[in-house]
């Protein structure tokens, strides 16, 4: 498909850039490919350097574009793990035979629910889905419908924003596809396109927007907010809505980590999964990313609600690998080029 080639490239060619804690690329280093940005994530991977000793070489892009490279390079590949935004993603390379089965050991520490039941990915921490809102224009509790699915409603339009290149985005979408069938999802996106929604290229623009008044409502995940309160503090224009009532609007998505078949060096790769469940990685997702962590008893950061309360859709995300029909979809619709 033209978007995953298109990803392929973008990806092989942004992989070059990224953390190298040693500057060989021989069998002893671990060769990490992260859907997960640099900034959110290279401080924790330097501690895991730090703590463990193992060279380690990170070579960033998009979920999907490395999800893209690494079915390009096949057995090939030189990735010994990935580290990716979110569960679709993840699903793509195990639905093609990349991934390697995890260890009980590793898969027992978070929840049934946030790990592949064939046992070849674990999620590493949470993040809800949420739709943004400004302060001064909405208030919650009266403005904001109780589903997603009603911000086709004309009264909308010019009022959203979306980030359709976001792995998070297109996991959510794959998620409305499993629950809602893809005939009424596109009809979905086709609705917010006539609303005349605009397009961010990600989460924290469209957090951004939000809270300069550039639009009134987007649809991203829970932590950018919590990142930006931190920075600007209470007064900060722009909230987060919890949807609830298992609407899919409400998802709950891990990012996640995976071995490849592949690799000559799964031991470290091992030790990597590993060290994301450990108490001292979970305390990053909680403190730093302000995401959900998902093992070793470590509670979620500041104000949030708990997991347990956020009532989420009953999605299996082992559902949401067909990654590829999702881009398809999107790229029909006019939301992907």
């Amino acid at each position: 498909m033209r978007y995953f080639k298109l990803a392929g490239l973008i990806a092989l060619l942004g992989l070059i850039s990224g953390l190298v804690a040693a500057c060989t690329n021989d069998d002893e280093t671990l060769v990490i490919y992260s859907g997960r940005s640099s900034n959110l994530v290279q401080p924790l991977l330097e501690q895991f350097h730090e703590d463990t000793g193992i060279a380690i070489q990170v070579r960033y892009g998009s979920s999907s574009g490395i999800a893209s490279t690494i079915l390009e390079e096949g057995s090939k590949s030189v990735a010994d793990a990935v580290f990716l935004q979110d569960p679709g993603a993840l699903g793509a390379l195990s639905q093609e035979g990349m991934l390697q089965e995890l260890e009980d050991s590793i898969l027992n520490r978070v929840d049934s629910r946030f790990h592949a039941a064939n046992k070849q990915w674990v999620g590493t921490s949470g993040r809800a889905r949420t739709v943004i809102y400004n302060t001064d224009a909405i208030n919650p509790e009266k403005d904001l419908p109780a589903s997603i699915v009603d911000f086709t409603d004309p009264k909308w339009k010019g009022r959203i924003g979306w980030a359709p290149p976001n792995g998070s985005f297109q996991a959510f979408v794959t998620a409305l596809r499993v629950q809602l069938g893809d005939d009424a999802t596109k009809e979905w996106l086709e609705g917010i396109i006539a609303n005349d929604v605009i397009a961010f290229p990600n989460n924290i623009t469209t957090v951004a927007a939000a809270a300069r008044g550039e639009i009134d409502v987007g649809f991203v995940n829970h932590y950018y907010l919590e990142q930006f309160l931190e920075e600007e503090g209470e007064g900060y224009g722009a909230r987060n809505h919890f949807i609830g009532n298992g609407d899919p609007g409400a998802l709950v998505l891990v990012a996640g980590a995976g071995i490849l078949k592949s690799s000559d060096n799964q031991k470290d790769a091992e030790k990597f999964i590993e060290y994301l469940l450990g108490s001292e990685a979970q305390k990053y997702f909680s403190e730093e990313t302000k995401e959900y962590p998902l093992s070793a008893g470590v509670k979620p950061s500041g104000n949030l609600p708990s997991l347990e309360s956020l009532n989420p859709p009953n999605v299996d995300l082992n559902s949401l690998d067909d990654l590829r029909s999702t881009i398809a979809l999107l790229q029909e619709v006019g939301a992907l080029q």
